[in-house]
């Protein structure tokens, strides 16, 4: 228990320190606070000085099974009591749909009509926790004057006990949480209690009694007829799991959102081997009553029906949310999300057909659609200003979502809809937000009319918080992805010059792995008489390794126009290396090639040596003199190697990204490439190129490529 101390004597101590020490302050805080404004559940976090992590202290009027998942919440979380903590202000969430837009990780696993308010429990110095209450769904809307100032008020008093047993050095201890106790021990030997047994017994349908856990407290002979188990197994135990025919989410799902909600709930169940019977759940806050009856209605229709083929119940079960879930995270870019969007989402929901929608320069830009026999339909929405009077525009700027049971729901409230016919006869339109903010639309069509209640539409919201998440990150990735291309394409070159005597054709291809940008690069430069060719690789596989690998292609390109020397070339660009400071190294082979003179002087700087095919189809790998990488040591020198070059000759220059993998042994992988530029060395240059990228042999298909590949043919013609 915690009790507050702090020395004085009650008469000196201040009003908000005078609770006695061992009596429960959090539970009776708890208790009084949802007294008051007549909630009927509610907890207390609080946050330990040495992390950022809010901790259940104590639950009332629920099992803490209903809130497991939030028993331990970091600030961070997207979560109520986290946002009151955080931000020191009251959070409001005024029932299952706004629950479901904003906190759709809540709505998930609660997917029930319910009001919550989160209220943090600080000082002006500091934060010690949080508070919620929650109230059936029948509560109004807004939040009154009266209960935000009563559970403000009362926070503020829990702060300031909670801050007195702070100085004072007394830690808070494990209250027990508050639920009520049954009601059977205390009324036992009343002469009104014992007639009252016997005026249930001699009902003729099943009465049962369940506490908050769901555990039986009473249970009259009718009920454990019906249910075919002897009472004394059903005392104590909780009814799903002592009838074998009753464990099944389903049933349960409605036991949680009867207390939840505090409103009736029912359901039928199928008694082996053909006898449907009527649950009835009448809850309050001690507890749930229920009548069992047959339901001769349900049984007579399922005589006359076709058999079941076994497809669940619930509109969307706990396990496909969290597959969904699972798969949304590996979802890449953004058709990747709509894939999985009408792959899994809409088989689920009905729906015969889906459009995500987004936006930019205030106009709806459209991400992608399935299930349209006319893409046209769906494709004039591109480029619509958002101001235009149509659903997908609504749902996109205000983040609310739109149902719509037919097709004269939908044109009675959006006339201009009669110009767009669609063929479908009902639709969803969800808000896609994450962060906070709309970042898209989906809109889920149905070919017949179709009617959204209330748990369906906070389902969809909800699983719409999914998609959005997702849909973000695609977003960001395509847009980085787009950025990365654009970048690498503007450092390298965007054609080959042509050069009298030199046929040349040049490929990159990306790792298929981070950002699809790296180091590699290569050049083709003409000279006074001659041509200049470079390849190289900047270590790393990002934007500084790209923007690196600009600045030493063109200081090449510069060094070349001002006539140096292959061996000052590289020299040059050594240094500039270095006075660049950026801490990286790169790879590099550079030669001036004299066609005219059928010769080609070369220098190196630890890259792979290139590989010449003489014109009758020999190939063998160039021994050249060479230096260290660039960027290593400022008084290195690169010797250069002359190497004659008759017409008809191939060389082939070459990142690393070719021939290695892990694994994978390098003269091996060196001689693969020997023998396939023997066997298919005559070919047209470009066909060759393609051929040499595409059938890496190292690599198996389906598997990464780790390395970027920078591949450059020069062929001496008569």
């Amino acid at each position: 228990m915690v009790g507050v101390s702090d020395g004085q004597s009650s008469a000196q101590a201040p009003a908000a320190a005078r609770t006695p020490v061992g009596r429960p302050l959090l539970s009776l805080a708890l208790a009084s606070m949802m007294d008051e404004v007549h909630a009927h559940s509610g907890a207390v976090y609080l946050l330990p000085r040495d992390r950022p992590v809010l901790e259940m202290a104590v639950m009332a009027g629920l099992p803490r099974a209903f809130a497991a998942p939030w028993e331990r919440v970091g600030l961070s979380a997207p979560i109520p009591v986290a946002d009151a903590a955080r931000e020191r202000k009251l959070v409001w969430v005024g029932g299952e749909e706004e629950m479901a837009r904003r906190y759709p990780r809540i709505a998930v696993v609660l997917p029930y009509p319910f009001a919550l308010a989160a209220i943090p429990v600080a000082t002006e110095s500091a934060v010690y926790g949080a508070v919620f209450v929650t109230w059936p769904g029948g509560h109004p809307p807004e939040l009154s004057d009266r209960e935000r100032e009563h559970l403000t008020a009362a926070c503020g008093r829990l702060a300031v006990r909670l801050e007195r047993a702070a100085e004072h050095s007394i830690p808070p201890h494990p209250e027990t949480d508050l639920l009520a106790s049954p009601l059977v021990g205390g009324m036992a030997g009343t002469l009104g209690a014992v007639e009252a047994a016997r005026m249930v017994s001699r009902l003729p349908y099943g009465l049962v009694s369940l506490d908050l856990h769901g555990r039986v407290g009473f249970v009259n002979a009718a009920a454990a007829e019906l249910l075919n188990v002897p009472v004394s197994r059903l005392l104590g135990t909780q009814l799903w799991a002592s009838v074998p025919w009753l464990n099944d989410p389903v049933y349960e799902d409605r036991y949680r959102a009867a207390l939840m909600s505090q409103h009736t709930a029912s359901f039928v169940a199928l008694r082996p081997p053909g006898e449907w019977l009527s649950f009835r759940l009448y809850p309050s806050t001690t507890g749930l009553s229920v009548r069992i009856t047959r339901s001769r209605a349900v049984s007579e229709m399922n005589r006359a029906a076709p058999p079941s083929d076994g497809t669940p119940t619930r509109l969307v079960t706990m396990s496909q949310v969290l597959d969904l879930a699972s798969a949304l995270t590996e979802a890449v870019g953004v058709q990747d999300v709509v894939q999985l969007v009408a792959d899994e989402i809409a088989p689920a929901v009905g729906s015969q057909a889906l459009v995500v929608l987004g936006s930019r320069a205030n106009r709806l830009r459209v991400l992608g659609h399935r299930g349209y026999r006319d893409a046209t339909v769906v494709e004039r929405f591109d480029g619509m200003p958002l101001t235009e009077p149509t659903p997908c525009t609504q749902v996109l700027r205000t983040g609310v979502p739109a149902f719509f049971a037919s097709q004269e729901e939908l044109e009675r409230l959006y006339p201009a809809r009669l110009a767009t016919p669609d063929r479908f006869a009902a639709w969803a339109y969800l808000p896609l937000i994450a962060q906070g903010r709309p970042v898209g639309t989906c809109v889920l069509s149905y070919a017949e009319p179709h009617p959204f209640p209330t748990e369906e539409r906070a389902v969809m919201t909800s699983l719409a918080g999914l998609i959005a998440q997702a849909l973000e990150r695609a977003l960001l990735y395509d847009a980085k992805h787009r950025l990365a291309h654009g970048l690498q394409e503007a450092l390298l070159p965007h054609s080959l010059p042509s050069l009298p005597g030199i046929e040349a054709a040049a490929r990159y291809v990306p790792a298929t792995q981070g950002m699809d940008i790296g180091g590699d690069f290569y050049d083709l430069v003409r000279t006074e008489g001659m041509a200049a060719a470079v390849i190289g690789d900047v270590q790393g596989h990002n934007v500084t390794a790209a923007g690196l690998m600009g600045q030493v292609r063109t200081a090449v390109r510069a060094y070349t126009a001002v006539g140096q020397a292959p061996e000052e070339v590289m020299r040059s660009t050594n240094r500039l290396l270095l006075d660049l400071g950026a801490d990286l190294f790169a790879s590099c082979l550079y030669l001036r090639l004299d066609p005219a003179h059928g010769r080609a002087v070369m220098s190196r700087a630890g890259h792979p040596p290139p590989l010449l095919r003489r014109p009758g189809g020999r190939v063998r790998v160039l021994d050249l003199a060479g230096g260290p990488l660039l960027g290593i040591d400022a008084s290195a020198v690169y010797p250069t190697t002359e190497v004659a070059l008759a017409p008809g000759s191939l060389l082939v220059l070459y990142t690393d990204g070719l021939v290695e993998s892990p694994g994978t042994d390098f003269e091996e992988a060196l001689a693969g490439l020997g023998r396939r530029l023997t066997d298919a060395g005559d070919q047209p240059l470009d066909e060759l190129a393609d051929s040499l990228v595409r059938q890496e042999p190292h690599r198996t298909d389906g598997e990464e490529r780790l390395d970027d590949i920078a591949l450059l043919l020069l062929r001496a013609v008569g």
